[in-house]
């Protein structure tokens, strides 16, 4: 049987890991789950909560110093042994429920990385100003790399692990999203996206992007085409 790890970067999600959590050891998806959370010194009790885990199946490693969710992912992509790789944040806003649908183009060797994605059909909840900021980054990344995606910041992103054994990173922060799409249309990868329920969170909930974030996508999607 194959197995998935699920990488998750959390930083102060009391509130909702526990929950997020129990929906991912509960789903059935046809794989063996692994899944490895990386805590970037959380202070809000997360850490508490982590260190209390005794499932065998969960990995958690505490960084020593806050590093980004970029370089907090790289370091869960390096303890990962499965087949294939999902990344999921900490919260709710994309629910578990969707990896089964989203798995099948992978288990079927269709492709070798799906993205889930918000946008497909329109900006749905999420405030005008993030859904133009995204849909920008979005078209620069599809006219530099000739591609047709509709969300390349999603954080529901799946993959094969070996795809990623060679690729270099330069991003430890949230640009890391932009920049591992950028990689991985540089290297001529196909990615299929498909359609997903997105239920964003304002800043009282605890949503951490900030406007330089898009400054930093922008400017390493350009890096990497310059780089080829």
């Amino acid at each position: 049987m194959k197995t998935i790890s699920i990488v998750m970067a959390v930083y102060n999600e009391r509130d909702s890991l526990p929950t997020v959590l129990k929906k991912i050891r509960d789903l059935e998806t046809g794989l063996k789950k692994e899944i490895i959370i990386v805590d970037g010194c959380s202070t809000d009790g997360t850490k508490d909560i982590l260190q209390g885990i005794k499932d065998r199946d969960i990995k958690v490693i505490f960084e020593e110093k806050k590093s980004g969710k970029g370089a907090a992912l790289q370091l869960g992509f390096r303890a990962a042994t499965g087949d294939i790789i999902l990344i999921q944040d900490g919260d709710l806003e994309i629910e578990p429920f969707e990896y089964p649908a989203l798995l099948k183009p992978l288990m079927e060797n269709s492709c070798d990385i799906v993205y889930g994605s918000r946008f497909m059909n329109g900006k749905g909840r999420t405030k005008i100003v993030s859904y133009l900021g995204n849909k920008a980054m979005t078209l620069t990344a599809n006219i530099l790399f000739n591609a047709r995606l509709t969300d390349i910041e999603t954080c529901c992103k799946i993959f094969r692990r070996d795809i990623i054994k060679d690729m270099k990173f330069t991003c430890s922060g949230f640009d890391f999203d932009a920049e591992l799409t950028a990689l991985f249309l540089k290297s001529g990868r196909h990615i299929v996206e498909m359609p997903i329920d997105y239920k964003p969170r304002n800043k009282q909930e605890g949503k951490k992007l900030h406007w330089l974030s898009g400054v930093t996508s922008l400017s390493a999607i350009w890096r990497c085409w310059f780089s080829r």
